[in-house]
């Protein structure tokens, strides 16, 4: 088998540009009944990503085939080539680094740039063709590249079931199609969230603490879509009705008491005891060592949120008796 090689091809393309769309054109003298194509996958790419030019309906009896930039099949353009029989790949002054063929004469081609848009020909070569092989083209253009959207909120510290929120995702422009998400979910159906038509601002009336999130907002055109990054609300409540354990009220005169106050409460409650309404300790826990019966009476434990201004309390009545009861 003889040095791959391609004959020269005369005709030049202009480059245009934007959006990598794979504009297929058919290969010339192919002499099989099946037509050699050539796909990108995927078929939009933008900038950074990855494409693979694939190649369908190779004929047989292959010797091999060469890769070009362009449609000129001039030393300068050559990329990579392959050679069948013994599997050898060659690299040209046209690779970068970022190109690999495979055994099917498909070509990786990785990272795209700007300069990687435009024409690509491909030259195979048969055994003991004489026509010096079959030469076609296949030309991308580069799509633009979304902007990250990111969410701008006008409170990421709400009250619970107070403050209205308004979520913001930027940047704005009306080739852009909005899409809000909450812990992975589209928020298109859900019956709390109010939206003017443009989609581009989220309005929670309340929220709860239910609804902390994350929130993504999406930016879609008709070439795909980008996710911002999740933001996630600080939402302030409470404090809930407090809960006091143990529960049980009876005690022996001579055991220790010990109380805990537990209530829900974003930031964390502040907490106090009162014993028949005098101020004995703040803290969640009441220890009293060898009660007595004097330490008979109402025990409340008294709640308050300082970021929230709410207050909430929990009494309880404790006996302490000097027998056991039946």
């Amino acid at each position: 088998m003889g040095p791959l090689s391609a004959p020269p091809c005369t005709q030049l393309i202009t480059w245009k540009g934007l959006l990598l769309t794979a504009s297929l054109l058919n290969f010339w003298n192919l002499p099989t009944t099946a037509q050699v194509t050539i796909e990108a996958l995927p078929p939009k790419v933008s900038e950074g990503k990855d494409v693979l030019l694939l190649v369908h309906n190779l004929p047989q009896n292959l010797a091999g085939y060469i890769w070009y930039k362009g449609q000129m099949t001039y030393l300068y353009h050559y990329i990579t080539s392959y050679v069948v029989d013994s599997q050898r790949i060659i690299y040209g002054p046209a690779y970068s680094g970022r190109e690999t063929v495979y055994s099917n004469a498909s070509l990786l081609i990785q990272n795209v740039t700007w300069e990687d848009a435009g024409s690509y020909t491909l030259h195979i070569i048969k055994r003991g063709d004489g026509t010096g092989g079959v030469t076609g083209h296949f030309t991308f253009t580069l799509y633009p590249k979304l902007p990250k959207p990111y969410i701008t909120i006008n409170n990421l510290n709400p009250r619970e079931n107070k403050d209205v929120l308004t979520f913001t995702c930027e940047p704005k422009s009306e080739n852009y199609t909005y899409i809000w998400w909450l812990n992975g979910q589209s928020l298109l159906v859900s019956p709390r969230v109010k939206r003017p038509i443009e989609n581009r601002i989220l309005l929670l009336p309340s929220v709860t603490r239910n609804e902390t999130g994350p929130y993504q907002c999406e930016i879609r055109d008709r070439y795909g879509g980008i996710h911002s990054d999740p933001v996630t609300l600080n939402v302030l409540y409470g404090p809930d009705l407090p809960r006091i354990y143990p529960s049980f009220t009876y005690y022996r005169s001579g055991e220790n008491l010990y109380l805990s106050c537990f209530a829900e409460s974003n930031p964390p409650a502040q907490y106090s005891w009162t014993i028949n309404g005098k101020f004995q300790l703040s803290g969640q826990k009441l220890s009293i060592p060898q009660i007595t019966t004097k330490h008979s009476g109402l025990y409340a434990c008294s709640v308050r949120n300082t970021a929230t201004g709410k207050e909430s309390s929990k009494s309880m009545t404790v006996k302490v008796s000097d027998w056991i009861l039946p």
